[in-house]
């Protein structure tokens, strides 16, 4: 996934169209970003004050042992058999 714009980026460009009177495809150009990236940040401005990047969510990491007592025997025993076969 790409990287989100940083929050002053964000801003200049704001500034750019809501205070110099810029066309958002004017600043697309002047900016180098896609128009549709400046509308996405004039929707979430309107709808949250803001126009801060949604925080990113990893999904949580699940190990596949369940059992821990179990798995710690099952490598002791590995242990033995491994020793044993030397």
């Amino acid at each position: 996934m790409a990287k989100a714009y940083s929050e002053d980026f964000r801003r200049k460009v704001m500034q750019a169209i809501e205070m110099d009177g810029l066309k958002k495809s004017e600043a697309s150009q002047l900016f180098n970003i896609s128009r549709n990236t400046i509308n996405l940040w004039c929707r979430r401005k309107a709808a949250t004050g803001d126009i801060l990047p949604k925080p990113r969510q990893t999904p949580p990491v699940r190990g596949k042992i369940t059992d821990w007592e179990k798995f710690g025997l099952c490598r002791k025993n590995d242990k033995v058999r491994r020793l044993n076969f030397l």
